[in-house]
């Protein structure tokens, strides 16, 4: 069942601090709340092709899928393709916007199996979920941010 899903978000900081969060997946089980892990399939630096093995929580189930970078432009935008059951391509481009950064999330995909039930959730619903990886992103920037400042 394809699905699309478009946000459009504002957070504090800028490009340079919010972009490495969205390009490393290593750095998801941060923020985002379905997300259970990432390991990297290939070594090297950050490019093109690279590989990673993900597992998402999706209630009490466990998601086995490789997640693939298919567009990097440092501080500007990333975009993840995620294989079956996912079957599905995430595109954030970031903007420089009022001293932060404005993320264009564009999520589209052909889920699989059994997680074709979470595609039939409204499309409002699907954008509340998917919110939540930006609050959790805004919440360990601004912990960066308390960390830095002395007497925070």
């Amino acid at each position: 069942m394809w699905r699309r899903v478009t946000l459009d978000v504002h957070l504090d900081h800028p490009p340079s601090r919010v972009y490495p969060y969205l390009a490393d997946p290593a750095r998801w089980p941060e923020f985002a709340p379905a997300v259970d892990s990432r390991r990297p399939l290939d070594s090297g630096p950050l490019q093109v092709g690279n590989r990673w093995a993900g597992v998402d929580r999706i209630g009490p189930f466990r998601i086995r899928f490789t997640d693939i970078l298919e567009v990097v432009e440092p501080d500007r935008r990333v975009v993840w393709h995620s294989t079956s059951p996912w079957n599905s391509r995430v595109e954030y481009a970031l903007t420089p916007d009022a001293g932060g950064t404005r993320i264009s999330a564009d999520y589209g995909g052909d889920v699989a199996d059994w997680l074709r039930l979470v595609a039939l959730l409204p499309t409002f619903v699907l954008a509340r979920i998917l919110l939540r990886d930006f609050t959790g992103l805004r919440r360990v920037l601004e912990a960066e941010d308390r960390a830095r400042t002395p007497g925070a």
